[in-house]
């Protein structure tokens, strides 16, 4: 079932998003080349500490997730384990995936950022992908159907001849950062359900630069391309009050 959250609720959504937000900001700006991926695990968990809150990722899943940040190279689509063995290099793309829980309440939200000096190719893809975040956004309105939002991300992204990933999506997301409903990054139009005032849930699109078709690896977490291309990420927290959708987790950039 589809929660669906009232006024006092949004605004707690609005505060757990705004701390996410300040984490990509930080990460953002230390994130560079000589930077272990374990250094910006322990930027965002200090940051979640401060503020009073926790991270949803640290001990989810099976087996448990050791961090609370995603951090994913190059080829590799999410859920990539920040390590102090892994170092960011010239021209890497790095996606940081960062949940926070806030007084009961979660936000999430995705960048990749460029590290130095990237081709052009991978940088267009990653800017592309951030584009098609705007165009599912576009169709985030009252009454319009979550199939609306997913059918204009895939227009998008395979109109450049990417691969758009199916065997991942968005979420709805509120007291827990997974619940319903999905939120597929390719779909047809007039499906799945109705948008109405109340709902939180994630658009982010998940793009590769070759074949849509990935693979797990044997840390059982971090999913790469089939292909080995690169992977771009973009994802905002949405709420959806009376005057349409409000991005909790965005902040110009």
């Amino acid at each position: 079932m589809v929660e669906i959250l009232s006024d006092y609720e949004l605004d707690k959504m609005r505060a757990a998003g705004k701390l996410v937000a300040k984490i990509l900001r930080e990460l953002e700006k230390e994130a560079k080349p000589g930077v272990s991926t374990k250094y910006l695990d322990d930027v965002a968990q200090r940051i979640i500490k401060e503020a009073g809150g926790s991270a949803p990722c640290v001990g989810y899943g099976n087996p448990p997730f050791p961090a609370a940040i995603c951090t994913s190279i190059n080829d590799e689509v999410v859920h990539g384990i920040p390590t102090d063995d892994i170092i960011l290099k010239d021209g890497d793309i790095i996606t940081c995936d960062v949940v926070a829980e806030l007084d009961g309440f979660c936000g999430d939200a995705a960048r990749t950022f460029l590290i130095g000096n990237v081709d052009e190719k991978t940088k267009l893809l990653v800017q592309r992908t951030k584009e098609a975040f705007f165009k599912g956004l576009e169709q985030v309105k009252i009454g319009n159907r979550i199939g609306d939002v997913s059918h204009a991300v895939q227009e998008y992204a395979e109109s450049f001849g990417y691969g758009v990933v199916r065997v991942l999506t968005g979420h709805g997301i509120g007291r827990e950062m997974h619940m319903e409903p999905d939120v597929p990054n390719y779909g047809k139009p007039g499906r799945g359900p109705r948008i109405v005032k109340g709902m939180a849930f994630c658009v982010e699109p998940m793009i590769n630069m070759g074949t849509e078709k990935v693979l797990l690896c044997d840390d059982e977490w971090t999913i790469v391309t089939a292909d080995g291309k690169p992977s771009a990420h973009y994802e905002n927290t949405i709420i959806i009050t009376e005057n349409g959708p409000e991005m909790t987790t965005f902040e110009e950039e």
